[in-house]
């Protein structure tokens, strides 16, 4: 057979020819992965969580956390007095998850239909203490010298959580053979101020400008501790403050919502409750 030899140009664009053929009828095998990725690209969102005053610490650290467990999710708080909170969720305020001091304020966003009374959990309980300045300019001593004339006394607005449960406790003590039967009305006129939120009263008491307040024992934070002593209230005086966590039921990011709530009852979460003096529910959530 009489052998073809071909002029190089005409050599390049057959070999050029014949690479396409080949590739036209070879099936293709693209990674997905590599180039058509099945994901959604990763969305920024907002979780907006309302909470009582007294969590501002806690819940700052959680908000930190959860953050860090889904990336591209900025966790947004407003901090303040839980009857306030209840009263934007009533009025109409956008939010995802709503963190009471109390029960009573969650079940006025249940009867506004902000939240649903089969999703509310239990999430931590805490207790009332007394402070007073380093200093102890009245020369506080015992509970009873909450009465003593001249004192100038902080309290929380009895419309916030810890304003009511304090008047509950003045209501318990009176009723103790130890106590005067008008302790309750020496203590209250001692008050000097009534503040809208927990946090107020700390600052006050930690500036001097009040002899004495009432507030919860997890607002001895770190810095609070250097400014103030307290004296504790025995359990029969005590109330057992109750903090209630649920998502809101129109909420933008429902599943960030749950996860959030999940995420303050999980043995992780609760961790870090009891780093801060709360009282967990212990695995147990109601």
């Amino acid at each position: 057979m009489k052998k073809i030899v071909l002029p190089p140009k005409l050599l390049h664009c057959f070999l050029f020819t014949v690479l396409l053929t080949a590739m036209a009828c070879t099936p293709q095998t693209t990674s997905i992965t590599s180039t058509h990725s099945t994901e959604e690209p990763m969305r920024e969102r907002t979780l907006t969580v309302l909470a009582a005053a007294s969590l501002t610490e806690s819940f700052t650290e959680l908000g930190k956390l959860f953050e860090s467990q889904n990336p591209g999710v900025t966790v947004a708080f407003s901090f303040a007095g839980s009857q306030a909170l209840a009263q934007q969720l009533g009025q109409g305020a956008e939010a995802d998850v709503f963190a009471s001091a109390n029960n009573k304020y969650m079940e006025a966003t249940v009867e506004a239909k902000r939240v649903n009374k089969d999703e509310v959990k239990t999430f931590v309980t805490n207790r009332l203490v007394v402070i007073f300045p380093k200093d102890n300019p009245a020369g506080l001593n015992e509970l009873k010298d909450l009465a003593k004339a001249g004192l100038k006394l902080d309290l929380a607005d009895p419309s916030v959580p810890v304003g009511q449960y304090t008047v509950s406790f003045l209501d318990k003590a009176i009723e103790a053979p130890e106590f005067e039967p008008h302790f309750k009305e020496d203590v209250l006129d001692n008050v000097v101020s009534y503040e809208d939120n927990v946090k107020a009263v700390v600052t006050k008491v930690s500036l001097g400008e009040a002899d004495a307040g009432i507030v919860y024992v997890t607002d001895i934070t770190a810095d609070a501790a250097d400014k103030v002593d307290k004296l504790d209230i025995p359990d029969a005086l005590n109330t057992i403050a109750t903090y209630p966590i649920a998502p809101i039921s129109n909420s933008k990011n429902p599943d960030l919502a749950r996860a959030f709530v999940a995420l303050v009852l999980s043995p992780q979460g609760q961790g870090v409750m009891a780093k801060y003096d709360f009282i967990p529910v212990m695995g147990n959530p109601q």
